[in-house]
């Protein structure tokens, strides 16, 4: 395999289907002794931030309560 002239590789199928490397997602390069080693980011998500805004910016817990009430 070669680098080409704009410093791109292709990454085999085989391993970008066996480690999850899909398009847009992040990698870095981690320099080693023997070598550089790309490795997939991986981020925990934030419970919070997963529901964050799911209710809506104008709603209160009490208008909330008496929609789901279905008052």
């Amino acid at each position: 395999m070669k680098i080409g002239e704009r410093g791109q590789v292709t990454i085999p199928r085989e391993i970008r289907y066996k480690y999850g490397l899909l398009p847009n997602t992040e990698v870095e390069f981690v320099p080693q002794e023997t070598g550089v080693v790309l490795r997939k980011i991986t981020r925990r998500a934030d419970p919070i931030d997963k529901v964050y805004g799911m209710l809506g910016k104008h709603e209160n817990t009490d208008d909330i309560i008496e929609a789901i009430r279905g008052r």
